[in-house]
């Protein structure tokens, strides 16, 4: 008789005492999991017949194609002999939303009558991996949602696991009853590119299944380099995952709304542009986003006796805002104006990915050597375009009464209402809620507030450890930002300001904490002024 703990997890009920491997501290269950899993996969990828047009696609990040077969946990649709694929039916249903009616008739067939329906010509055969090298990579992927414990008051969050492929290629098969003429086969697999321009398989939104090109999708496209912290997976390597910026994006757009109207139309909105959860079930986002990473170099360091911490240095990446679904020219317009706005936004005040709230001391505060804090990111060439310029101090306070402008000449467009009533979430953009205060930084060496965030600001007075800067598992409610400084010269050409810096804090104060109310008022005696909020 067949102990049962020897049977496969994969082929166990996700309960307790048997496989749970979607809980982030179960890493020995899912490392078994995907073990067991690739153990059994020949290294040969599978062939499609002769008779099968095929097309290799790149794709830029992760890939997964959830099987649902499991409640809890996203795990990949698996082919004959182990193989994961994308299935040929997601793949006749992606093309046929990019047909027109005629092609949708011809190609994948229809509804004649009430009785009678009509076959399409084309057979999907899905997709695989090009080869065996998709085992070697890192298949255990961790899902951490975040927006309500940074943004809001609520202290749950948690992280889980799924499963899937890394930066895989993958090969699509098509197939016809009928002998094809080479212009036509460019016709059709022509649809299959814009089809997969808005990603394959689950969390497309997020950057997952992505293609490298996005000619008929792309919003608006920026050139990005940065350093800071990796992200750590399961078994403890670090990744750069650009999910990390749709993260940011959404939670800014959060912020900002709900400092124009009340929180439930801040919440609807944001949904609407990025997808979400509802009573009424999940919500299909309006926006995506891609990230083609083009030199991108990790490294790691020891801190302590047995930690290792990854860090990433990302020369140059491109980063891609899609439109998910078709509107019209006038909401396409309105909607790259919003979402330029909050890009710009994001990078003014902070950056992506791990400890974006604070400046990366490797840079800015080279004699602190302990643990790797902070992030720092910059638009590269040709994107420079895409600062703010800064003449002089009042233009931050200028910048920031115009994005909120543009976020309620959106909520205009969509004829909501908006509110000066302030928020309960603890990040909302609302003048009562915020302060931001910047100064004209000469160099990197010249940033002040980064050394006050480790010793005392005056005297015997310190932040260090309090509510207002955070600590472990406390999301603090201060941000701080070395802003490349751009002017804009009388031809109105926007150029890069020497070494200067604009040096940001942004604060949502808890006006009850002493420690707070004394910092502020040093602030205001300090080289900082206080540029936004009252």
């Amino acid at each position: 008789m067949t102990n049962s703990r020897e049977v496969p997890l994969m082929f166990q009920a996700q309960i307790s005492g048997r496989g749970q491997i979607h809980y982030i501290g179960n890493r020995e269950q899912s490392e078994r999991w995907v073990d067991e899993w690739v153990e059994g996969v020949p290294r040969d990828a599978p062939r499609f017949s002769t008779n099968v047009q095929t097309k290799e696609y790149k794709i830029t990040w992760r890939f997964v194609s959830n099987s649902g077969q499991d409640e809890d946990i996203i795990r990949p649709v698996i082919a004959a002999k182990g193989f994961p694929f994308y299935p040929g039916a997601s793949m006749k249903g992606a093309f046929l939303r990019s047909c027109t009616p005629e092609q949708r008739r011809r190609y994948c067939g229809g509804q004649l009558t009430t009785q009678d329906t009509q076959p399409g010509i084309l057979r999907f055969h899905g997709g695989y991996p090009k080869d065996g090298t998709w085992v070697e990579q890192s298949l255990i992927d961790v899902v951490h949602p975040q927006q309500d414990w940074q943004v809001k008051n609520h202290s749950n969050h948690s992280a889980f696991i799924q499963i899937s492929l890394y930066q895989p290629t993958l090969v699509f098969g098509i197939s016809s009853t009928e002998t094809l003429p080479a212009s036509e086969w460019e016709t059709i697999w022509g649809i299959w590119d814009r089809a997969i321009e808005r990603g394959i398989g689950s969390r497309v939104s997020a950057g997952y299944g992505q293609p490298i090109n996005h000619p008929q999708t792309k919003l608006l496209s920026v050139n990005l380099r940065g350093q800071g912290l990796a992200s750590t997976l399961v078994d403890e390597t670090g990744e750069f995952r650009p999910n990390i910026f749709k993260a940011a994006l959404r939670g800014h757009t959060l912020r900002l709304f709900s400092g124009v109207t009340n929180e439930r139309t801040a919440e609807e909105l944001t949904q609407e542009l990025w997808g979400g959860f509802s009573q009424n079930g999940p919500i299909v986002g309006q926006l995506g986003i891609a990230f083609h990473t083009t030199d991108l170099e990790m490294e790691e360091y020891q801190y302590g006796a047995n930690t290792i911490i990854p860090v990433y240095q990302l020369n140059a990446g491109t980063l891609t805002i899609l439109t998910m679904s078709d509107v019209s020219p006038e909401y396409n317009q309105q909607l790259r104006r919003l979402v330029k706005q909050i890009l710009k936004f994001a990078m003014l005040l902070g950056g992506f990915g791990k400890s974006w709230r604070r400046i990366d001391h490797s840079i800015f505060f080279e004699e602190y050597d302990r643990h790797s804090i902070g992030c720092h990111w910059q638009f590269n060439q040709p994107s420079n375009t895409y600062y703010f310029p800064v003449n002089n101090l009042s233009h931050i306070t200028n910048i920031l009464n115009n994005v909120q402008k543009e976020v309620n000449n959106w909520l205009q467009f969509k004829g909501k209402q908006s509110s000066n009533q302030v928020s309960t979430w603890r990040e909302s953009f609302h003048p009562q809620k915020v302060q931001v205060w910047g100064r004209i930084a000469e160099e990197e060496d010249d940033s002040l507030a980064v050394k006050w965030f480790h010793g005392n600001y005056h005297k015997h007075s310190s932040i260090k450890g309090s509510s207002l800067t955070g600590r472990m598992g406390q999301i603090g409610r201060i941000w701080h930002r070395m802003y490349p400084r751009h002017t804009r010269n009388k031809e109105g050409q926007i150029n890069r300001k020497g070494r200067e810096y604009v040096e940001l804090l942004t604060i949502f104060p808890d006006k009850k904490d002493e420690i707070t109310r004394d910092f502020l008022r040093f602030l205001g005696d300090s080289d900082f002024t206080k540029l936004w909020g009252e």
